[in-house]
């Protein structure tokens, strides 16, 4: 049996859907059964539980042989993760996968990289199988400029000239399920992009293909990204950590392109365009 933490958010609905799409009946860890019965497929079997809480762990992980370790975006993940590796530990899964961030390490020099860098280290240092999977930022981000784009034709990001390798979450999830699926994956640590590096003057031009109409890229500073995301609502923790990560992005350091969607996902990797077409409706004009 394989386990889905995360299996409720935009990267573990993906997963999970991929997994049903090739048969492959699967565990999710949800805290409340009754409200994710709804977006439950029927390979799915719901089961009760809090990373935040150990105690009701080890229900969850009963027959459970592998496992996707994926938690939220939260000041609490690197506790979360302990207690669910911990959790698997004592129930003897033979593969833990372990849903990290591009550029993961103990030393990152971006926030995101370090808090996952330290759930890496305590998986490695567990005893337990692993596999890692470092994905670059997801074109699903975008769908959070769609209002922009309805309304002035724009992306708003302190992004400047740097180039970055975004990836379509759909292909991080087939990466995924073949993890999780095949045997001769542990102990790898999979760098997940899409198929080319673009600036976000270079996505705005793609949606101006796409959508048929002019998009602009607009750079903006660091304190008016933070005046709209806060005022957009999330949590001041969260809107530094992200501007910290665009730090990082301007250094060029997140412009790697790898091929493991086509190796490990069977797959050709999904273009920006693309993206944009399955998505037009979310960018059309209000």
């Amino acid at each position: 049996m394989i386990l889905l933490t995360g299996g409720t958010g935009v990267a573990g609905r993906e997963i999970s859907m991929a997994l049903q799409g090739m048969g492959v009946p699967h565990r999710s860890l949800v805290r409340d059964r009754v409200k994710a019965a709804g977006s439950a497929g029927a390979l799915v079997e719901l089961v009760e539980g809090d990373l935040s809480r150990p105690e009701s762990l080890g229900a969850a992980l009963d027959g459970v042989e592998k496992a996707l370790l994926l938690t939220a975006v939260s000041p609490d993940a690197p506790q979360q993760e302990r207690n669910f590796i911990a959790a698997a530990r004592r129930a003897g899964l033979r593969h833990v996968v372990k849903f990290s961030a591009y550029g993961a390490g103990l030393k990152a020099p971006h926030f995101f990289g370090r808090q996952h860098g330290a759930g890496e280290r305590e998986l490695e240092d567990s005893g337990l199988p692993f596999t890692m999977l470092r994905p670059n930022g997801f074109f699903q981000n975008f769908l959070g400029s769609a209002g922009s784009i309805q309304a002035r034709n724009a992306i708003h990001a302190p992004a400047g000239a740097m180039k970055f390798s975004p990836v379509d979450v759909r292909d991080i999830a087939a990466v995924a399920a073949h993890v999780l699926t095949e045997d001769g994956h542990q102990w790898q640590r999979y760098t997940i992009t899409g198929p080319e590096a673009l600036s976000h003057d270079e996505i705005a031009e793609r949606f101006s293909r796409v959508l048929g109409r002019p998009i602009h890229f607009v750079d903006v500073t660091e304190d008016a990204a933070r005046e709209w995301m806060l005022a957009a609502g999330l949590p001041a923790w969260q809107v530094e950590k992200i501007l910290d990560l665009y730090r990082y992005y301007r250094t060029g350091a997140a412009a790697e392109v790898t091929y493991h969607v086509e190796c490990v996902g069977r797959k050709a990797p999904t273009t920006f365009e693309h993206f944009v077409r399955d998505h037009a409706a979310s960018f059309a004009v209000a």
